[in-house]
């Protein structure tokens, strides 16, 4: 499973570095986010709490970085305060539905989902910046969502029930989120100058 899980990861870091990168800062901190996601996958696909307290780790600072990507590449606007109330909202009901279950987990969920709410935030925000061509600005954004999406079955399965079809519908969704995140590097090219 690890070698697996490692192996598909690491495709969508190859995906990204083979692209042509238009936008030197976004491809910089969205490489960053890439590699630390891999390194949060091979930490999720070991049993040990441990493991997936350091695999949440990554994860947040993949977070950190996709933020960093995003909002490195437009400028905050009315469509990021849209995209902010909307993800908040239904963040906000997903945390109140895992909160029962989260024990000693309780603050680094939270600090999880606050991460993840401002990333799609900034998806949106690109979304929403017409600078930009429009088949990156929407890889962007439905990659962004389909990593959020993937997320709340990982949670399901960690802290709900543990079952199959947690893993049948996250996983396709995760990595189509992250080869969209990757190739989105070669896609977002800059239309006209701010």
């Amino acid at each position: 499973m690890v070698p697996t899980k490692a192996l598909l990861s690491a495709l969508f870091v190859i995906a990204a570095f083979t692209q042509a990168h238009p936008l030197a800062g976004y491809f910089r901190f969205l490489m960053a986010g890439l590699i630390l996601c891999l390194y949060g996958d091979i930490c999720l696909a070991l049993p040990q709490k441990k493991m997936f307290l350091l695999g949440l780790v990554f994860f947040l600072l993949g977070q950190v970085s996709y933020v960093l990507a995003f909002f490195s590449a437009a400028d905050v606007s009315m469509w990021t305060c849209a995209g902010s109330l909307m993800v908040m909202a239904i963040s906000s009901l997903i945390y109140c539905w895992l909160r029962r279950h989260l024990g000693t987990m309780n603050f680094p969920v939270l600090l999880y989902v606050i991460l993840i709410s401002i990333m799609i935030a900034g998806a949106w925000t690109v979304l929403g910046d017409s600078r930009f061509t429009q088949s990156g600005r929407i890889m962007i954004f439905i990659g962004g969502l389909a990593f959020y999406f993937s997320d709340i079955f990982v949670a399901r399965d960690r802290f709900i029930k543990r079952e199959f079809p947690n893993r049948l519908i996250g996983l396709p969704l995760y990595y189509a989120g992250q080869f969209l995140l990757a190739f989105s590097v070669g896609q977002l090219r800059q239309l006209y100058p701010a």
